[in-house]
């Protein structure tokens, strides 16, 4: 199909409203437009067609053969359309919200508590997608994203939702070794961490703490970075929702606390788009941030 060679969509609307409510005034009152408008539309349309499609018939207007033969077509036309963009509503009104967040955000602080979203609203269905890579909203369908960072992101809004709350843990043993709350005296000690995590990447470097001239180990997932904190191996950066039962029962010991910081998890939303049920689970999202 060649745009070009289709007169504009605009005149074509108006004709074919003309058409089908059998004057310009009543098209111009559906449209929302002037009589004149509408007239200067139907003269533009004959023009670049180089047919009649209008007659006076007494008081009102009638339509030529080449004038039924496109209100005709134009009908029709509009009327795929209409079913066409109510089809794809429809179909976006069933479809899941597409949620993206970091690994840790998810298992630290959406898990523990969106059972209680299902339970107040079952009618909204959510695909959650943990994963490192920032994500290009528009491009790959996301309704919302959860990042760790300091805000500012380029062509989305961002608000911020809550602090990390980040503690470096490390068993009894090795707790004992650094004084609580000397973060030089962490350098000099063997780090644990996973591979493109964000959030122990952007807190050392606020510290002043370079993983370049540390002991640091590489576990594939956080679970295994846990298990080998607990098991004395060294000192891990976590969330305190992640290990506060350890923190509790003795097992892990927190050497340091992250306080006022910039960083944080803020969530990121395509330009005006907040709307229907995706303001429901950003509302939810507010509301027990601030409970956090």
């Amino acid at each position: 199909m060649e745009w070009r060679d289709i007169p504009s969509l605009s005149a074509l609307r108006a004709f074919e409203a003309m058409a089908r409510l059998g004057g310009f005034s009543s098209a111009a009152r559906e449209l929302n437009v002037t009589h004149a408008a509408i007239a200067q539309h139907v003269r533009g349309l004959e023009a670049d067609l180089g047919q009649t499609l209008v007659i006076r018939e007494g008081r009102g207007m009638g339509l030529t053969e080449a004038g039924r033969i496109l209100a005709a077509a134009l009908q029709d036309g509009f009327a795929e359309i209409a079913n066409g963009v109510a089809a794809t509503r429809e179909l976006g009104a069933d479809r899941p919200l597409q949620i993206a967040m970091t690994p840790s955000f998810a298992e630290n602080w959406i898990m523990p508590r969106i059972g209680a979203f299902w339970a107040d609203h079952p009618e909204i269905k959510l695909a959650l997608v943990p994963g490192y890579p920032l994500v290009d909203m528009k491009r790959d369908g996301f309704d919302l994203a959860i990042r760790y960072g300091r805000g500012g992101w380029d062509g989305v809004d961002a608000e911020y939702l809550v602090s990390a709350g980040n503690v470096v843990v490390g068993t009894p043993e090795l707790a004992a070794r650094v004084p609580k709350g000397d973060i030089a005296a962490l350098q000099k000690q063997v780090w644990l961490q996973e591979p493109g995590r964000q959030e122990p990447q952007l807190w050392a470097a606020e510290q002043g703490l370079d993983f370049s001239k540390m002991d640091v180990r590489d576990f594939n997932m956080n679970t295994m970075v846990l298990a080998a904190t607990r098991a004395g191996y060294g000192f891990s950066l976590q969330g305190r929702a992640l290990v506060s039962s350890d923190l509790k029962e003795g097992r892990l010991v927190s050497v340091f606390e992250q306080g006022q910081s910039t960083l944080a998890y803020y969530m990121l939303t395509r330009r005006g788009t907040v709307t229907g049920k995706l303001k429901v689970f950003v509302d939810w999202l507010r509301a027990n941030a601030s409970d956090t």
